[in-house]
């Protein structure tokens, strides 16, 4: 899954890019709230963190321009206040859901992912496909019982496959939510790392569609 982050305190927003990292998604980030939008407006991101006191253009500005241009992708509000006005003029805005300063990262990882799952309407945090199980929250997986493991790459597009699992799959659309803006990624990465699950998965659940993309499922 890939993501926005947009925290003008640099502890925070490397803190937080950092742990998301380290948890499998695509990060981008921005310090301010206009770079923040310019990012968000060019990428399409499955979630977004975004700090309501910024410079230059605030949270709530961001949101609603967001909002205001269609933009649907889920938004998880920072702030350090804890009114319940505040609370209540962020979600009227369009935020989906909203965190207060300071916050334990376990928290927010959990409030992400939620966000992504139901993005992809799928709220159970287990997805299975015939034999295989993969638990999103402990990043493991599983076929026909037996652990499998997976690198970091791997997992992510597994796991942005499993969200999709029964829908096409175009290599752009892997592309774009798996790797982040800097991503120096060889245009064949995608067909190499599809050949990587199928080895270890099997090939059976992975389908390509020629020219068109990939399918995850049983009968695809």
């Amino acid at each position: 899954m890939r993501a926005l982050v947009v925290e003008d305190y640099a502890p925070v927003r490397s803190a937080v890019v950092e742990g998301l990292a380290e948890n499998g998604f695509a990060v981008d980030s921005a310090s301010n709230g206009e770079e923040g939008l310019w990012y968000a407006e060019q990428n399409p991101y499955d979630v977004i963190v975004l700090d309501i006191m910024l410079p230059k253009v605030d949270g709530l500005t961001v949101l609603k321009k967001l909002r205001a241009g269609g933009a649907n992708v889920p938004v998880l509000l920072l702030t350090a206040r804890d009114g319940v006005d505040d609370r209540v003029r962020g979600l009227d805005s369009g935020a989906d859901d909203y965190l207060v300063k300071p916050f334990a990262f376990a928290e927010l990882l959990a409030r992400v992912r939620a966000l992504v799952r139901r993005r992809y309407e799928n709220r159970d945090p287990i997805v299975k496909i015939s034999d295989l199980e993969i638990d999103t929250t402990k990043r493991a997986v599983r076929k026909a019982g037996e652990l499998v493991t997976l690198s970091a790459r791997e997992y992510a597009l597994l796991e942005y496959l499993a969200m999709r699992a029964g829908q096409l799959v175009t290599r752009t659309e892997i592309w774009e939510h798996v790797y982040d803006f800097h991503s120096d990624a060889q245009s064949n990465v995608v067909d190499v790392y599809i050949g990587y699950l199928r080895k270890k998965l099997g090939a059976e659940l992975i389908h390509t569609r020629r020219g068109m993309g990939y399918v995850l499922g049983e009968d695809a």
